[in-house]
């Protein structure tokens, strides 16, 4: 159990963590996809490497779809890359190891379903039964009318009655299925041993300090886009809050209640009213927000915060029935 707290507190830490866990999840099921999937070859000649080809491939391109759609890299790639440049310059690197990030994570899925395909061995069977020389094999039923490609195109129908009592059709399914087990190992072979030698001679091509800028900068757009929206939904909320309680006030009739002037009166509803503005920023207004869209997305802010934001204050000023000032802190 704590194993598993573990497990999903790394998931949950960041969101490169949680774009590694919903590949893998996409991977765990794909698997289960596929072994819930009930494979009823045709066993036509004319239609066997189609089927099979098109259950190979086609959710293949699916997962993968699926997989770039539910990354977060890729939305962060794309508003990077399609972003007017403003006060802030593009950096191609960035959108590169997006990229990259984004493709590697999206292509785990169809693999797996791939390699799944190819070690099972059946769709491969299915698909090829009809190139094997029957010649190589001995028991191939001569007691049909049928032709010899549609009797080696039946080879993935156990249930054919003209197989019955026959070791042919399992000599021929074992030999292809061999076959498809060869060229799935493989390929996972193939890939394991480029994703060694991709992280063994990368660091002596790239430099490292270079990589590592990269890296901030992409995990920072992510981190700034988060907390832009998380700021726009609490500014959205508070706005809200604002706006229906005005309505309420406005549907309220005014009250008079006469009381004694103390010395010193403090207005609580100036001072609730200060802290709704604090909240909302200044932004109290339809125009105010769409022009702060607006310039988020046409001009972002510099990468720079050595400078102090510009904060509008107020300045009070006292002054006499004729207008002369007694007392200003401007």
């Amino acid at each position: 159990m704590e194993r598993l707290k573990l497990v999903l507190q790394y998931f949950q830490s960041n969101s490169e963590s949680i774009s590694n866990g919903i590949c893998i999840i996409l991977a765990l099921v794909s698997v289960k996809l596929y072994t819930s999937f009930d494979f009823n070859c045709p066993c036509l000649p004319q239609y066997n490497r189609l089927y099979s080809l098109g259950v190979m491939i086609v959710p293949p391109i699916i997962l993968f779809f699926l997989g770039v759609l539910v990354n977060r890299h890729t939305g962060v790639m794309m508003d990077e890359w399609m972003r007017p440049i403003g006060n802030r310059s593009k950096n191609p690197a960035v959108v590169k190891y997006l990229f990259s990030a984004m493709i590697q994570r999206a292509l785990l899925a169809p693999m797996v379903w791939i390699l799944v395909t190819l070690l099972d061995g059946k769709i491969f069977i299915c698909a090829f039964s009809v190139s094997v020389d029957p010649a190589l094999f001995s028991g191939l039923p001569n007691n049909t009318d049928l032709d010899v490609v549609k009797i080696m195109a039946k080879v993935p129908c156990k249930e054919d009655i003209i197989f019955r009592n026959s070791s042919f059709r399992k000599a021929v399914s074992r030999y292809v299925r061999c076959y498809s087990q060869a060229v799935g190992w493989s390929i996972l072979l193939f890939l394991i041993v480029l994703g060694a030698m991709g992280r063994l001679i990368k660091p002596c091509f790239d430099d490292h300090a270079t990589f590592l800028q990269t890296r901030y900068w992409s995990n920072y757009l992510d981190v700034e886009q988060k907390l832009f929206d998380e700021t726009c939904v609490l500014h959205a909320r508070d706005f809200a809050r604002k706006c229906v309680v005005q309505f309420f006030e406005d549907m309220t009739e005014d009250t008079v209640l006469r009381l004694p002037h103390p010395p010193f009166f403090i207005n609580p509803r100036e001072d609730w009213e200060s802290v709704e503005e604090e909240k909302l920023h200044g932004i109290s207004k339809h125009e105010q927000v769409n022009q702060l869209l607006n310039k988020w997305y046409f001009s972002k802010p510099e990468l720079d915060v050595t400078r102090s934001a510009h904060r509008p204050r107020m300045c009070v000023t006292w002054e006499d029935r004729e207008g002369k000032t007694l007392y200003s802190d401007v």
